[in-house]
């Protein structure tokens, strides 16, 4: 199969009238683009289509970036044992192909004396979780880990493997292994409606029509919706927004690990956490909403924000802003995940994958394609894919503007563009040639971290642009 894909910039053409699919996935988030990259390893016909102009562009590029050990999760839920395994699986992907994890631990501190008698049975939760490497701390302790943690910290729970990782390699590395190994990526593609049949069904999208067997609804907030297309009426997605803010990389120096408040019935609440950028989050909110696009900051948000950091960590308040965003959650009312598969319709969906959908993406992948040959698809043989390895993004390592081996070979690498994130000219044209070119400068954003630092693109944006647009055919 010959992967399809399309230069930056250039026009999507209407889907071609081939053959049907064998299975098709909706959604190109860090869940949609995982199963799809499971399902390239057998000699089955996939698609993969997304509403939106880029893999990545919902739920997935606005989050906290945590990879979760799973030691909170519901004990014995799908959620929990697909967190545990999907943490391991994609510790080790990250691994083999350069996308940035920094093991940093966490803190559950607790402020009052409720708190501090909530922190041995979240232990106790960890432990039924498989996972043992927690222990409570004294307020000494706290202090010494973190000394520059507001007062009045009573104790905490340490959970020394939880991580943070880069959110917009990961689901980038899942597609670009997908169509390298034949999956067919149809981007500015949503889907309108669904024509189920006995053995094929019809979607009808915006570039077209798209037949397919077998169909896996990884649709996210927009999860329901599909569902609905199907008949069904078994969830409702409601929109969960998180709002965030991220301060300057001199802040960096102020936090060690990922500071948690103790969750209570409302969710998990603000936390502070380094990011694997050099940059500090504040975040997040949780505003129950109705509007699926609500992606906007407020004031009120900021506000809360401020106030809940000036409690954590003080100094961080006097530190200087370099963005603020929002993301929206899927939310259904459940605490577990809702996959379930219909035999009889040839359907997976894929819903109700909250925060922890990053860390357990590659396990959600692997549990979703059993499903799938539950359901009557004769996968074949997996066969192992071609290894990748992705552009290094993160702090932790040598980056191409450090490289004297690397910019000799070729000065483009030496050549700043943008000076606040410290990105190459030879960084933006490898990423304007991949195989997943972006088709925006906020997909190039993604791809580099060009003109995400503190002037947020207001000294480079127009030589951003101009280099993007150098790129249309």
């Amino acid at each position: 199969m010959t992967p399809t894909v399309t230069t930056a910039g250039e026009p999507l053409p209407v889907l071609p009238d081939g053959a049907p699919y064998d299975v098709t996935v909706i959604g190109a988030g860090v869940v949609g683009t995982a199963i799809a990259r499971e399902l390239a390893r057998y000699p089955v016909r996939t698609a993969l289509v997304e509403a939106s102009d880029d893999i990545g562009d919902g739920t997935s590029k606005a989050n906290t970036a945590i990879l979760h050990t799973g030691f909170d999760a519901v004990p014995g839920s799908l959620e929990a044992r697909l967190v545990r395994e999907g943490q391991r699986r994609l510790s080790a992907y990250a691994a083999q192909t350069g996308i940035p994890v920094d093991r940093v631990g966490a803190l559950l501190v607790a402020w009052d004396a409720g708190q501090l008698a909530a922190l041995p049975a979240l232990l106790a939760k960890a432990e039924a979780n498989g996972y043992d490497a927690a222990r409570l701390l004294d307020a000494d302790e706290v202090a010494e880990r973190e000394p520059h943690l507001g007062p009045g910290a009573l104790g905490a729970l340490e959970v020394p493997d939880e991580s943070v990782i880069c959110p917009w390699s990961t689901p980038l590395a899942y597609a670009t292994q997908a169509v390298r190994a034949g999956v067919h990526l149809h981007l500015d593609c949503p889907v309108r409606h669904i024509e189920p049949g006995d053995a094929v069904h019809t979607l009808t999208t915006g570039r077209g029509p798209l037949r397919t067997r077998f169909l896996i609804n990884a649709a996210g907030l927009h999860a329901d919706d599909v569902d609905r297309l199907l008949g069904h009426d078994v969830f409702t997605v409601t929109p969960r927004r998180g709002q965030l803010i991220v301060f300057d990389e001199l802040a960096r120096g102020l936090v060690r690990h990922i500071l948690l408040p103790v969750p209570t019935a409302a969710g998990k609440g603000v936390l502070v956490a380094p990011t694997v950028f050099g940059n500090v989050l504040l975040g997040p909110t949780a505003e129950e909403l109705e509007d699926k696009t609500a992606t906007e900051s407020t004031e009120e948000g900021i506000a809360l924000l401020r106030e809940k950091g000036r409690r954590i960590l003080p100094r961080l308040l006097d530190e200087e802003v370099t963005a603020v965003y929002a993301g929206l959650r899927a939310a259904t009312g459940q605490e577990d995940y809702r996959i379930q598969e219909y035999a009889d319709r040839r359907y997976i969906a894929v819903g109700g994958i909250r925060s922890t959908g990053l860390t357990a993406s590659m396990a959600i992948a692997d549990h979703v394609t059993s499903l799938l040959a539950r359901t009557g698809l004769d996968l074949g043989a997996a066969a192992e894919l071609p290894p990748l390895r992705m552009p290094y993004l993160g702090e932790a390592a040598e980056r191409p503007y450090l490289s004297a081996e690397l910019i000799a070979r070729d000065p483009a690498y030496g050549t700043l563009v943008c000076h606040c994130e410290r990105v190459t000219a030879g960084e933006i044209r490898d990423a304007l040639a991949s195989t997943l070119p972006p088709r925006s400068v906020a997909g190039l954003a993604r791809r580099t971290r060009a003109g995400n630092g503190r002037c947020q693109g207001f000294n480079c944006g127009a030589r951003l642009r101009a280099l993007f647009e150098g790129a249309r055919p």
